[in-house]
């Protein structure tokens, strides 16, 4: 009698199964299923990359990669899973193939440190199963380079082209804003390794703003698309003070009489909006960001929580089978500390659901939505209080696609 079938093995990706890997996301994603052999000394994977993949025997039926970055929430450098390239061959759909690839992705993840893991969806419901929930999102919104033109420059303000010797500043100066937002990659680290002079090959230009010191107060990375595109396409606007950003605005707008458009890249209430003279900001794109904690002392430590507070809540109905569990939050200062304690839950406790975890820690929505959309049953209004007083933080700013 034949042997009946084994179930898919999850292991990591060999540089043997990189043209398997293409072929299926070529099937998913439409992207290019050739292209050459990565030669013998072809650094891969690149650093900060795990690559992991679902095999039935010799065929590649799945995989998916974890990427290593740190996130910036209110201050605190919060280790971070990104999650790219989920994909499956549509012979094995429906299986659970997803599923034991998260279970080996994210069990390495936190073997690293790992915390939190966040990801682009293609289908929020899927993710929304392991745990995942939207907090935010990656926008293109569209202004009329006319309007950017009518923002007067700032006062006390030049603007150039930057230069290699100039990007550590321009590193500094994004870091310097992202430390004060919540949920911003830090660009630090082993995934962002290239050159200054690869920092600037990728744009047609960025201008940068300084004052009469020489200081950078804020840049602008742009390219100019083709002729009939008629956008101007900004990928990145970031300044520290409003005379930074209006001279930026200013510049941009200077392409108004051969670019009618500009497309921003952007996430949440972004400040540049309010120094514009008119209402234009229409939202064209959106590439929802979702997030997991998936390590529950781990990432209240990390966020480093700020005022006092002594409080139990449990978690239930993880997929995986991580969180679940009772856990005790003590925060004095700037200071917290995050425990697993026994399973008996406290009547004042709350229960939250996996993905109400995630809207509460990042501070996205406040316990009483969760309550109403069902992610935390159980405690009272005192314990929601102070849950809210400490998670509470700046909007969610994507700035980098995975």
């Amino acid at each position: 009698m034949p042997a009946p079938d084994m179930p898919p093995v999850v292991r990591r990706f060999t540089r043997e199964d990189r043209a398997a890997g293409r072929r299926i996301s070529a099937e998913a994603f439409g992207m290019p299923a050739g292209g050459p052999a990565p030669a013998a000394d072809e650094q891969w994977p690149l650093p900060g990359e795990h690559h992991w993949g679902s095999f039935d025997g010799a065929v590649l039926a799945g995989q998916m990669i974890a990427k290593d970055f740190h996130s910036w929430w209110a201050g605190s450098l919060v280790p971070t899973i990104g999650i790219a390239g989920v994909t499956v061959a549509a012979e094995y759909r429906g299986r659970g193939l997803v599923e034991d690839l998260f279970r080996a992705s994210l069990a390495d993840a936190r073997d690293r440190g790992g915390v939190v893991s966040t990801l682009f969806p293609s289908a929020p419901g899927i993710y929304r199963s392991f745990g995942y929930e939207l907090i935010g999102g990656f926008d293109t919104v569209r202004v009329p380079t006319a309007v950017a033109a009518r923002v007067p420059s700032g006062e006390g303000t030049r603007i150039r082209r930057a230069g290699p010797d100039d990007v550590p500043a321009l590193r500094g100066l994004y870091e310097t804003w992202a430390a004060t937002q919540s949920g911003p990659l830090s660009r630090r680290g082993t995934t962002f390794t290239g050159s200054d002079q690869h920092h600037l090959d990728r744009f047609t230009g960025v201008s940068v703003v300084e004052n009469p010191s020489g200081a950078v107060l804020g840049y602008a990375a742009w390219r100019r698309g083709p002729q009939e595109d008629g956008a101007l396409e900004v990928a990145e606007l970031v300044a520290l003070d409003r005379h930074a950003y209006r001279t930026l605005w200013h510049s941009l707008g200077s392409h108004a009489s051969v670019m009618p458009s500009l497309h921003l890249k952007t996430s949440g209430a972004d400040p540049a909006r309010l120094l514009l003279p008119t209402t234009d900001w229409d939202l064209i794109g959106r590439q929802d960001y979702m997030l997991r904690v998936d390590d529950v002392p781990g990432a209240f430590a990390a966020r480093r929580l700020r005022g006092y507070a002594d409080l139990t809540f449990a978690v239930a109905g993880d997929r995986l089978g991580v969180l679940d569990g009772t856990y005790r939050l003590a925060v004095e200062g700037e200071e917290s500390r995050c425990e697993q304690v026994p399973s008996s839950t406290p009547a004042d406790a709350g229960t939250f659901t996996p993905q109400g975890l995630a809207l509460a820690w990042s501070g996205v929505q406040n316990c009483a939505t969760l309550r109403m959309l069902g992610h935390l049953d159980g405690g009272g209004p005192q314990t929601d209080a102070v849950l809210d007083r400490l998670l509470t933080g700046p909007q969610v700013q994507i700035r980098n696609h995975f």
